[in-house]
């Protein structure tokens, strides 16, 4: 061995531990450290399955070698040790619904030791959380019965959902945009009532594009400025290579008044395909 190589810093020796964290009840608190090491892989093992599109990984570009996500297991290397303060942080989504419905770790390194793979756990919500929460959605059930009342059209008009004055609606003007992220605009309507708005536009998936998955919808006046979404539906659960749909966007109808032009921009599932749809009018 030659003096050059010899006088080589070697990496440091690192104990690689197995172990299990549980995550906390409240969304708020800080969630588990987990150790991690360049050049050492980590492997976060879920007791349920996550969104694999919804995992967001600090840093991920620049600071890792390489992240894979699966159904209940996250793999990743970084490509340098963390500093002494530094802290990234991992988030993912839990598919089931169930509380918490999402997970954060924060990913540390620690002198002598490496997490070589970590077993992600939720606790158990008490009797008292679970009784907490039932009163709470009895109440917010109480509420809505109390403000929808009467169902059907009857219900609309004694909700105040609907008045004299009906629905209005109108054609979208303009022609179709240019096909953006493998998405072609259609063309739609606009509706408005005494206190909703509603844009609804008909999307086409071109051929040799994965599915369309609808995820959320923004809307934002001429000057930038944005609108509150009260909610975003498709009339089916995702588009089909080739295959077409309507969406629907829904506000408060005294944020999108008779006079504003909005651009309405819709995302996917996963963050990666979106469409700008200019001149939204009423």
């Amino acid at each position: 061995m030659s003096a050059t190589a010899a006088a080589q810093p070697q990496p440091p020796t690192r104990e690689r531990q197995e172990r299990r964290v549980t995550l906390p009840s409240n969304p708020e608190e800080p969630g588990p450290e987990v150790r991690v090491a360049a050049g050492i892989a980590t492997y976060l093992r879920f007791d349920m399955p996550v969104d694999r599109a919804a995992v967001e990984v600090e840093g991920r570009p620049v600071r890792f070698k390489w992240v894979e996500a699966g159904d209940t297991l996250i793999g990743l290397e970084p490509s340098v040790d963390l500093g002494a303060e530094e802290k990234l942080v991992v988030r993912v989504r839990y598919r089931d619904g169930a509380s918490p419905a999402r997970a954060t770790l924060t990913l540390v390194t620690r002198p002598g030791v490496v997490d070589k793979e970590v077993e992600v756990v939720r606790r158990p919500r008490t009797l008292e959380a679970l009784e907490a929460a039932l009163v709470e959605k009895e109440a917010e059930l109480a509420a809505l019965k109390a403000q929808c009342g009467v169902g059907g059209h009857a219900g609309l008009v004694f909700s105040g959902q609907l008045d004299v004055d009906g629905v209005r609606a109108r054609r979208l003007e303009g022609e179709r945009t240019t096909p953006q992220n493998g998405l072609e605009y259609m063309g739609g309507e606009a509706y408005r009532a005494a206190r909703w708005a509603l844009a609804v536009v008909r999307l086409r998936n071109l051929p040799g594009q994965p599915p369309w998955v609808p995820g959320t919808a923004r809307l934002a006046r001429e000057d930038g400025t944005s609108v509150k979404v009260l909610s975003m539906a498709m009339d089916k659960a995702q588009l089909a290579p080739g295959e077409e749909g309507l969406v629907a966007v829904e506000t408060e109808a005294h944020l999108w008044k008779a006079k504003d032009v909005l651009r309405l921009e819709l995302v996917d599932k996963s963050g990666h395909r979106h469409l700008s749809i200019p001149n939204v009018k009423q």
